[in-house]
């Protein structure tokens, strides 16, 4: 059988019987995908994964015995799976998932938590499509980066709120992102120009994800909000469900957030982001595109090269999913493909 018709083999894991019912029925829905099996625990799905090598596991966030983070922390090294999690739509459900994130997990989905019956019928939808997605994930890298990642800040620089407006980062992410924006903008100093920041997120993580990464860098990062300056020392996350324009005011730069149909098929789009820069900023922004499914951004980031912004986007060894970042490359927006650990000194440069 050829690779292009080989059946994605996925392994749920759920300590709920009619939970790994449901997904596993809703998942083989898909021809392209076979579900080789389940397991209650991460300790029965140990032994499951060494037997039968799937391509894709389902994880519960939270389990008894050992929940999913720790099961991720420990499986990842050793076995470096694509894992998509399925996690509650809570607090506390927000926060494990962007530990799992943390830990290696490619994507999740939530559970529905009201109109259960057509809320299910999406998620098994989107579980479906980020399985197939997760499937083509680079998670190797993850192995060799793992004792670099998450070892407390990496810069200690004060937190800065300058006053000039000159320059503006955009930078897009989707699938793999949340690991690859903490890994450029936790190298950026506290007097750094503005960033204005979309990743693929839904509503309610992405105010939970600013929070995190403000504890880890030398800027001070934020959930935007509509009339927020974009300014040194400063960065600006696109709210879920919203999108992100920059705007020109005067002498400043500050956003504008609101709700609005899917573009590129994402809100908030990168797309819609980056075409704001390069209406307002022009020649005074750097582009950069980083690991994700699809093309978002790789028109908006085409606008913002013949605005004379320059542009980056990260190179495929380094990418959990090149998409992104190669259709920008291929569409001439980004001017050349760079490794990631070099992504944050290589924007930098182009701002001198």
């Amino acid at each position: 059988m050829s690779q292009q018709s080989r059946k994605i083999r996925v392994l749920v894991i759920d300590d709920s019987s009619l939970v790994r019912t449901i997904l596993s029925q809703g998942l083989a829905k898909d021809p392209g995908i076979e579900v080789v099996g389940s397991a209650p625990d991460p300790f029965v799905a140990r032994d499951k994964i060494v037997e039968l090598q799937p391509d894709v596991l389902t994880l519960d966030v939270e389990m008894p015995r050992m929940d999913g983070v720790e099961f991720l922390r420990r499986l990842m090294p050793q076995y470096p799976l694509p894992v998509v999690m399925v996690s509650a739509l809570t607090k506390r459900g927000q926060q494990i998932t962007l530990d799992a994130l943390e830990a290696g997990a490619v994507d999740f989905v939530t559970k529905p938590s009201t109109d259960v019956a057509r809320g299910l019928t999406a998620m098994l939808m989107e579980l479906r499509t980020k399985v197939k997605i997760a499937s083509t994930a680079n998670v190797s890298h993850w192995k060799e980066r793992r004792a670099a990642l998450f070892s407390g800040k990496v810069l200690s620089a004060p937190k800065s709120l300058a006053e000039s407006t000159d320059k503006i980062i955009a930078i897009g992410a989707s699938t793999g992102g949340t690991e690859a924006i903490r890994e450029v903008i936790t190298r950026y100093p506290a007097n750094t120009p503005g960033v204005v920041i979309v990743q693929h997120m839904p509503a309610g993580f992405t105010r939970m994800f600013a929070e995190r990464l403000n504890e880890l860098c030398a800027m001070q990062v934020k959930e935007a909000a509509s009339g927020d300056r974009v300014m040194p020392g400063r960065i600006l996350i696109a709210p879920g469900e919203k999108h992100l324009r920059v705007r020109r005011s005067g002498g400043i730069y500050e956003v504008d957030c609101r709700a609005g149909e899917k573009v590129s098929g994402h809100c908030p789009s990168v797309d819609v982001m980056m075409h704001s820069v390069a209406e307002h900023a022009g020649r005074n922004a750097v582009g950069i595109m980083l690991t994700g499914m699809g093309r978002d951004g790789s028109e908006g980031m085409l606008a913002m090269h013949k605005a004379g912004a320059r542009n980056l986007a990260q190179d495929e060894k380094s990418s959990v999913v090149f998409g992104m970042p190669k259709e920008a490359f291929a569409n001439g927006g980004a001017e050349r493909l760079v490794p990631l650990e070099h992504i944050a000194e290589a924007s930098l440069a182009l701002l001198a």
